[in-house]
């Protein structure tokens, strides 16, 4: 299958592009950097951003849409512009290939429900935590608006090698050879080993369904402070932690949220509610309908994934 991948000089969209290559689906890639600046080579690389419209890309059969702006913290005039808009774009651009999928986020769930063995008929919507997640809800909106047949997956708390985001802020956040963990670490959470993720996409892909929503995520449920402790040993790091008390955390994290406003500080806070609540509270999504529907089957956890 000739498969367009978006984002693909991200995280989450050059692995699932790789995937699918080493697969033998002939894979277009896009992304918004040029191609000077790529610090691998991609095959069939067209320079794209998605947020100056859409383009003429034909005979695509498949496409997968990873771009989007990711972080807990800036305008959220910039991620519309990525996630919103954008998809629009990509809508657009390949109106005529047999599959879409697009990558969404379990962080579209309402955050004042139940956060347990979450299935996908859970409510999306406010309250949301960051701009990411009310965007990416709003994508999955215009989604649903255009009426075609798209499949819609929903991973958590993404991570491997590449990742810009879980590992390199745990790394970042050791002070003195120590990791403060709000809460008392039993929380369990869902997370998403990136290959799980592109195993989803080429599922969804090649598979008899070719629409609906669907959680992702590693089959493992992990207490955070497992997780943590683990990924650092593997990584060749202390696994100190330092729990602290979560109403503490949330409230110096509020702190700095209103500092970081006030003083118009660039770049996110230390700690954000966010933050927070993501390594605080527990969080586990419902794979049920992913494993029926798609015969998805996750074969890496955190303990044994590949580290690069």
């Amino acid at each position: 299958m000739r498969v367009a991948v978006t984002g693909a000089t991200g995280f989450v969209g050059g692995c699932v592009a790789d995937f699918l290559a080493r697969r033998g689906h002939d894979v277009l890639t896009l992304g918004r950097r040029p191609v000077s600046e790529l610090r691998a080579r991609f095959p069939n690389y067209v320079q794209w951003d998605v947020r100056s419209g859409p383009i003429d890309v034909p005979g695509i059969e498949g496409v997968v849409h990873c771009a989007a702006h990711v972080g807990q913290w800036g305008p959220e005039r910039v991620y519309r512009a990525v996630n919103v808009e954008g998809t629009r774009y990509v809508l657009e651009t390949f109106r005529r290939a047999a599959r879409f999928v697009h990558i969404s986020t379990g962080s579209v769930y309402a955050t004042d429900q139940p956060r347990v063995n979450v299935p996908e008929d859970a409510r999306v919507g406010e309250p949301f935590l960051t701009a990411y997640a009310r965007t990416k809800a709003e994508a999955e909106q215009v989604l649903a608006a255009d009426g075609r047949p798209v499949v819609i997956l929903r991973p958590h708390a993404v991570y491997g090698p590449g990742d810009t985001t879980l590992l390199p802020r745990v790394l970042a956040a050791r002070r003195l050879g120590v990791f403060p963990l709000p809460g008392n670490g039993r929380n369990r959470i869902s997370v998403t080993f990136v290959l799980n993720l592109a195993q989803a996409v080429q599922l969804a892909l090649e598979g008899a369904c070719s629409s609906g929503v669907f959680n992702i995520a590693d089959e493992e449920e992990p207490a955070i402070d497992d997780m943590l402790r683990t990924m650092l040993r593997r990584h060749g790091v202390g696994d100190r932690l330092l729990h602290v008390p979560r109403v503490a955390a949330r409230s110096l994290a509020a702190v700095n949220e209103t500092v970081w406003r006030l003083a118009r500080i660039s770049g996110e806070p230390r700690l954000t509610r966010y933050a927070v609540a993501s390594l605080a509270e527990p969080f586990t999504l419902d794979l049920t309908r992913a494993r029926t529907q798609l015969g998805y089957a996750p074969r890496w956890t955190f303990r044994d994934a590949p580290l690069g």
